[in-house]
């Protein structure tokens, strides 16, 4: 897998590779990471799929962060020890 690009985020590590024709976005917030896969041939400019990155996009990230967190919890919570 290849790094093609950082992308700055405040809060967000994001970063964009390329593996077997496609690019891979990869947002990361601590422990959790949401992946979005699309050809390389669908994308014809990264500059403008930086640029289609705004904000409801991070907030809409932001509350699946949310979500997997409550999963992730639900699910390990019992298995724990005191």
């Amino acid at each position: 897998m290849r790094l093609v690009r950082h992308i700055p985020h405040e809060h967000f590590l994001v970063s964009l590779h390329q593996y077997n024709d496609n690019y891979i976005l990869s947002i990361t917030l601590d422990e959790y990471q949401q992946q979005f896969k699309v050809p390389v041939a669908n994308i014809s400019n990264l500059d403008l799929l930086e640029q289609q990155l705004d904000a409801a996009f991070y907030s809409a990230c932001l509350q699946d962060f949310i979500r997997m967190r409550e999963r992730w919890h639900r699910l390990i919570t019992p298995l724990q020890h005191d």
